[in-house]
């Protein structure tokens, strides 16, 4: 891109109606009013939508970065109600606190817990089975204890918060115990469950010890939500297979019950990126980027630094095509930001080396003086940092194995406020079912990345404008809170 976009406009057909995020507010009972038949909404998440920054001898709570904080906190001010989680730190919790118009519940983990039930259960077991097993899952016996107790204990904090007939919103696979939990000791409060993640194919699933405890404390829950229909069947034929649950139309019955289950994909918050995008310090942050990288188009990938993100077989293709002659670094470049993750646990050290060694051998085959092949970047960016780069990317490859959604595809859609940029796009991250005018690829095939990432550099530039304003569009039927409102509004009843 590299061109100030002032003066784009969008057309009205890909904006929101006015005030349509607000829709599930209406199911919430104002705080400090009468309940006049509406609930509350408690959120029960592993992290707490906020975080302790220092500044200078003092320190103060600021909301933490991402799409669930976004979207959520505003229906819980709008209740009054009450947002349950961890610090993200050992010790003692502290005590409950306000801000920003909503209850604060900090839950403490001691280093044993950090240690058995986030590091141990939660991420080498939950997390590598979840996402298809691309890491052989740690199955230790030890873990499974620490893990029931923490979501005891998650689900006593929400218990002295619930009133009968409240909204309970649980997240996530750090703590697939607690509806049940909540269910047995409140059973007039609406329970909702949303897993961000993958949920695996029965075959996988059933590799898990505990799998009918895992099962049977999700179905403590009035709607379980999935990002992909895949995910939702995938977990029916699990129910139906380990617990005493049997299908209905929309989900399941168990004990008398009815357990809504269905797909509900997360997004982002749009306006909010979009308005980032058109910041002037973005703007010219984007154009010294693309100064400085010369005339060469750009191809961008974000990611954690994570072994289901594809990170080290999208370098390859990059590879390939080098090798193959199609693309030249006098012509492209490949910038890969890569933020730190879990670098204490052995599978993700040995990623970090083994991209880090990929890296220098393709550049240092490739590059030549004055055109470095890839830019490699291992760090966390500002939320301001890395629109500009967004805005100055020619092409996004987002190339993930395995992946719940991936909102990176859909920032970078965002922010395209030109409707310019190609998005290469992962069959297997949920984005793909929104975002079907990416060019979609198998990640698996290093061939059909590198063929896919030649067309991208090379797409007429009315076919990537045509597919970009498609993909914005679809962005706009679907962002985060829509989601929300879809979610809310089926755990109302409605």
């Amino acid at each position: 891109m590299g061109e100030d976009s002032d003066g784009i406009e969008v057309t009205e057909v890909d904006r929101p109606p006015p005030q349509r995020a607000s829709a599930a507010r209406d199911l919430l009972r104002p705080a400090g009013r009468s309940r006049s038949g509406r609930w509350n909404l408690i959120v029960v998440a592993n992290r707490m939508p906020v975080r302790r920054v220092s500044q200078g001898e003092a320190a103060t709570w600021q909301p933490s970065p991402g799409g669930l904080t976004s979207a959520v906190t505003p229906l819980v001010q709008k209740s009054g109600g009450s947002w349950i989680g961890w610090p993200g730190s050992a010790g003692p919790a502290p005590d409950p606190f306000k801000h920003a118009g909503m209850s604060i519940v900090p839950v403490g983990l001691s280093k044993k817990e950090v240690e058995a039930f986030y590091n141990g259960f939660s991420n080498r077991t939950l997390w590598p089975l979840y996402h298809a097993a691309l890491r052989p899952p740690e199955v230790n016996r030890k873990w499974w204890q620490p893990y029931v107790e923490v979501n005891q204990r998650y689900a006593q904090a929400a218990l002295r918060r619930v009133r009968d007939g409240d909204l309970v919103w649980v997240h996530d696979y750090h703590l697939q115990l607690v509806p049940l939990i909540l269910r047995e000791r409140k059973p007039s409060a609406r329970i909702g469950f949303f897993l961000h993640i993958p949920f695996p194919p029965v075959e996988l699933f059933s590799w898990l010890p505990w799998r009918a405890e895992i099962l049977r404390g999700l179905l403590g829950a009035d709607v379980i939500g999935f990002q992909r229909k895949q995910d939702a069947e995938s977990f029916l034929r699990a129910a139906a297979r380990f617990t005493p649950a049997r299908p209905r139309e929309g989900g399941l019955e168990i004990e008398g019950r009815r357990v809504r289950v269905g797909a509900f994909p997360i997004s982002i918050d749009v306006a909010d990126f979009e308005a980032t995008a058109g910041q002037p310090a973005v703007e010219a942050h984007a154009r010294q980027i693309r100064e400085r990288l010369g005339a060469r188009k750009m191809i961008l990938s974000v990611d954690r630094l994570d072994y289901t993100k594809g990170i080290d077989s999208r370098l390859s293709a990059f590879e390939d095509m080098l090798v193959r002659g199609v693309a030249d670094v006098e012509e492209c470049v490949f910038v890969q930001i890569a933020v730190p993750s879990r670098e204490s646990v052995k599978a993700y050290s040995e990623l970090r080396d083994r991209v880090e060694r990929l890296v220098g051998r393709i550049n240092g085959q490739f590059s030549a003086p004055g055109a470095v092949a890839v830019h490699y970047f291992r760090r966390n960016l500002s939320k301001e940092n890395l629109v500009a780069y967004y805005r100055a990317a020619d092409v996004m490859l987002v190339t993930p194995l395995k992946d719940g959604m991936n909102l990176v595809a859909k920032e970078y859609v965002a922010t395209r406020l030109d409707e310019s940029g190609v998005l290469v796009l992962s069959e297997f991250a949920g984005a793909a079912d929104e975002l079907d005018s990416a060019l979609i690829v198998n990640p698996y095939d290093v061939d059909g990345v590198s063929l896919a990432l030649e067309r991208a550099l090379k797409l007429p530039a009315d076919e990537a404008r045509r597919r970009m304003r498609s993909l914005r569009r679809a962005l706009w039927r679907n962002d985060v809170y829509h989601w929300a409102d879809g979610f809310l509004r089926a755990l109302a009843g409605e």
